[in-house]
């Protein structure tokens, strides 16, 4: 699909959203507000004292319109004016008390409007217009998204064994039993966690997630019990789309300020050659090869590695 015809689908977009929020209704959540006007005082009551040009700048706005806009309010009593601490050519402009009064019921009403909209959606259906709505803030403003790395809630473990197994299967033909690996080590997980010495992290851009890793205690193959000064890092995961923000490298440094933390004396983790960019992120962490070998795991003949990192 070309640029045009792309362009045409946004478009489309747009109608279908504008509309359904409500923005072409002459005033917003019945206020007696224009939409430009509503948004000037969330503006004022969110980041004043702010001058007119630092306005302007924020919402993109015109100069000229957004002056007549301020006119328009001023004149209703609901704007007031503080001198510039140190420039007295300027002027800060921040709600007046009539001001904040008026724009309490505004806030209250778009609250409720949207809270409407969310109230017939199901849990899962909230979860993914957030992340969408997230994504698309991502993309066309990725320097005011921000990443988060949290613990994991409900449904998260759920999510890291689907994503895995689709990911997997579509990237490297792996079939059903990989995932039915990392559910078992996630059941793992949750049935021995020792918070001080094993952790997850998730990775979050707003309502979406973006990746996640595991920090466990390494344990014998054989008898199943803990390795004494030895961790694992599990499960770095990246969703494709994530890829390139430096993401994986600071998940998988996060285990080795965590390990560190707990008292470890090595990190070791199980991956596959044909993972590259893995490879090179622990690489560049630290971690040196160990052993590899060749192998028949999950339906595909793979070259199976282990790498270290000694703390």
């Amino acid at each position: 699909m070309n640029t045009a015809a792309q362009a045409l689908d946004v478009r489309a977009f747009n109608r279908f959203y504008t509309r359904r929020i409500g923005m072409l209704a002459p005033t917003l959540s019945g206020s007696g507000f224009t939409l430009p006007q509503a948004r000037v005082l969330w503006e004022l009551s969110h980041h004043a004292p702010v001058s007119a040009a630092a306005l302007s700048k924020g919402l993109q706005l015109d100069a000229g319109y957004l002056s007549r806009l301020l006119r328009g309010l001023k004149a209703r009593g609901l704007l007031a004016e503080q001198a510039h601490p140190s420039d007295g050519r300027q002027r800060l402009l921040r709600l007046s008390a009539a001001g904040r009064r008026a724009f309490a019921p505004l806030d209250r009403g778009s609250q409720a409007e949207t809270e409407a909209l969310l109230a017939p959606l199901s849990t899962p259906q909230r979860q993914a217009l957030l992340g969408a709505m997230s994504r698309i803030q991502a993309v066309l403003e990725p320097e005011a998204a921000a990443i988060e790395l949290r613990p994991p809630l409900p449904g998260d473990l759920g999510w890291l064994v689907e994503r895995h197994g689709a990911i997997y299967a579509a990237e490297y033909g792996l079939d059903a039993r990989f995932e039915a690996l990392v559910a078992r080590i996630c059941a793992d997980f949750v049935d021995r966690f020792d918070p001080a010495r094993e952790a997850c992290w998730i990775a979050m851009r707003g309502a979406e997630r973006l990746g996640a890793v595991m920090l466990v205690q390494a344990r014998s193959d054989r008898t199943g019990r803990p390795r004494p000064g030895v961790a694992q890092l599990r499960l770095l995961l990246l969703e494709p789309h994530a890829r390139g923000l430096g993401l994986g490298k600071r998940l998988v440094h996060q285990c080795s300020g965590f390990a560190r933390g707990a008292g470890y004396r090595r990190v070791v983790l199980w991956t596959q050659s044909a993972l590259t960019a893995a490879r090179a992120i622990y690489a560049a962490e630290g971690y040196r090869l160990k052993h590899s070998e060749a192998a028949h795991n999950f339906g595909q003949d793979v070259v199976s590695e282990t790498w270290e990192l000694a703390l």
